[in-house]
C-alpha cells in the first residue's frame, strides 16, 4: 500500500521556491520512511519538530502541529489526525503462473474533532483461500469503533480476521467428515453465516476477558471494572468473486453502490430500534433517552464486542449479509458512524462514483502542490483513496464530531 502523506511548506517567505518545497518535501517523507523501516516512527528529526504526536493504526505516526496551521494527509487537514493508504493496480508484482487478484481500494481514518482516536480499520486481501471458495483468494475488509477507550477496538483489528479464517478453516475440516454435498448458493450462504457467528462470538469472549494491560482478567492485578467498560462496534466485509458478505455489530455501516443506488448491506443497531428495544427489556434493561437514546443511559449502540458490565442488554450478535455480486456492482463503502451519522447512503454512494470515474483523478484537485511533488517520484493515490478522502472532508465540513474511518472497494476495477 502507498502511504501518503501531505504538507504544507513553513519555511521563511524569502525561501518557498517551488523547487526549494518539493525538495524539503521528498526529504521529510524520505526521513518518516526510513524510520518505519527501521522500526523506530519517532525518530531524532522528527523529534525535535515542535508537534505532538497521536498514535493510530498504521506503521507511521501522523504529526499534529501545536499551532492551527495546516498541513495535508491525502488532502486533509493533519490536526484532526489519522492516515490515509491506497491500493494500486501496479504495486504487487505479478509472477509467471501467478494470478493476482487484490481488489483495489483506499483507507483513510482520522480522529477528527473527537478527543481521542478509537478508530481502528484492517484490510487483508488474500488472508485464506478456503474450500468454501474453490480454493481461491477471499478478501477481508474490517472497521471498528471503539467506546471507552480504543482497548477492543485494537484487538479486533488484529484479531478478527485470524478467527474468520480458523472458522473457515474448521468448517473445511468438518466436510472431510460428512457426506460431500452439493454447492450451491444455499449451502454458501449457510456456511458463510456460520464462520461469521462463531468468529464474532470468539471474538467477544475474548473482548470481554482481557484486561487493558492485554493479560487474562483473572490473571492480572488490575481493576476490574477497567475491562469491562470498553467496547467496539464491528462491521466486517469478506470479498469473494461472487458474493460480498457483511457481518455487523454496532453502528458502522457497509454500503453497496449498484448501477448508481445505494444498497445498505448492514442496519444499524440502535437502542430505539423497535426489535432492539424490545430485545434489551426482555434482558431486564431500559432505553434511556440521554442526548439520544441509550442502554441504561450509557451506551448509544445496543451491540457491540465487549462491554462486559452492559451485558446482556449489549449483545455481540451479528446480523450477516450476503450479496451475490453484480455487473453493475461500482464500490463497497465500509464506514464508523462518524460518517454516517451526516452522510446518508445515497450520498456517499454519489461521492464514490463521481470519484471513481476514469476521468475523476485528473478533475478532483485535493492537494495540487502535493499531486506536483509526487509526479515527481511518488505514487499519485488511487481513486478509491481520493473517494475516501473526499467522504472524510465532507463529513468534517458537515461538523461531524466522531472519528471517521471510511474504506472504499473498487468493485468495477477490482479482478473477478
Amino acid at each position: 500500500m502507498t502511504e501518503i502523506y501531505r504538507t504544507i511548506s513553513t519555511a521563511r517567505e524569502d525561501d518557498v521556491s517551488p523547487s526549494k518545497c518539493r525538495e524539503r518535501r521528498r526529504r521529510r517523507i524520505k526521513m518518516r520512511r526510513q524510520a518505519a523501516d527501521f522500526g523506530d516512527p519517532s525518530s531524532s528529526s522528527l523529534r525535535n519538530r515542535d508537534r505532538t504526536e497521536h498514535e493510530v493504526y498504521s506503521s507511521f505516526h501522523v504529526p499534529l502541529r501545536k499551532q492551527a496551521r495546516r498541513s495535508e494527509i491525502g488532502g486533509l487537514p493533519a490536526d484532526i489526525g489519522g492516515f490515509c493508504t491506497s491500493r494500486q493496480k501496479s504495486e504487487t508484482p505479478v509472477w509467471k503462473g501467478e494470478e493476482t487478484e487484490e481488489p483495489l481500494y483506499g483507507i483513510v481514518s482520522v480522529m477528527g474533532r473527537s478527543r481521542k482516536m478509537e478508530d481502528t480499520v484492517t484490510v487483508k486481501p488474500n488472508f485464506s483461500k478456503p474450500e468454501i471458495n474453490q480454493k481461491r483468494p477471499v478478501h477481508f475488509f474490517g472497521v471498528y469503533d471503539g467506546h471507552g477507550g480504543s482497548q477492543v477496538s485494537k484487538l479486533c483489528s488484529t484479531t478478527m480476521h485470524t478467527l474468520i479464517k480458523e472458522e473457515v478453516e474448521k468448517e473445511e475440516e468438518e466436510e472431510e467428515e460428512e457426506e460431500e454435498e452439493s454447492v450451491n448458493d444455499v449451502v454458501v450462504e449457510k456456511k458463510w453465516r456460520g464462520v461469521m457467528n462463531r468468529s464474532y462470538k470468539r471474538m467477544d469472549e475474548l473482548a470481554t476477558s482481557t484486561c487493558v494491560c492485554g493479560s487474562s482478567v483473572p490473571l492480572c492485578n488490575c481493576d476490574p471494572r477497567e475491562a469491562a467498560i470498553s467496547g467496539s462496534t464491528a462491521v466486517a466485509a469478506v470479498l469473494t468473486q461472487e458474493h460480498i458478505v457483511v457481518a455487523n455489530t454496532g453502528d458502522s455501516r457497509a454500503v453497496l453502490c449498484r448501477s448508481g443506488v445505494a444498497i445498505p448491506l448492514s442496519n444499524d443497531h440502535k437502542p430505539d430500534r423497535p426489535d432492539e428495544r424490545a430485545r434489551i427489556e426482555a434482558a431486564g434493561g431500559r432505553v434511556l433517552v440521554v442526548d439520544g437514546a441509550r442502554v441504561e443511559g450509557i451506551l448509544a449502540t445496543s451491540r457491540a464486542i465487549g462491554d462486559r458490565y452492559l451485558k446482556p442488554m449489549v449483545a455481540w450478535e451479528p446480523e450477516v449479509t450476503i450479496m451475490s455480486r453484480e455487473p453493475g456492482d461500482e464500490c463497497l463503502i465500509l464506514a464508523s458512524d462518524g460518517l454516517w451519522d451526516v452522510l446518508s447512503n445515497q450520498l456517499a454512494c454519489d461521492v464514490a462514483r463521481f470519484c471513481l470515474r476514469e476521468e475523476a483523478t485528473s478533475s478532483l484537485d485535493l492537494n495540487l502542490t502535493a499531486q506536483e511533488d509526487d509526479n515527481r517520484g511518488e505514487q499519485n493515490p488511487s481513486r478509491s483513496a481520493l473517494a475516501a478522502t473526499l467522504l472524510t472532508r465532507l463529513a468534517l465540513g458537515r461538523q461531524s464530531n466522531d472519528n471517521i474511518s471510511a474504506i472504499v472497494i473498487d468493485l468495477k476495477n477490482s479482478s473477478r
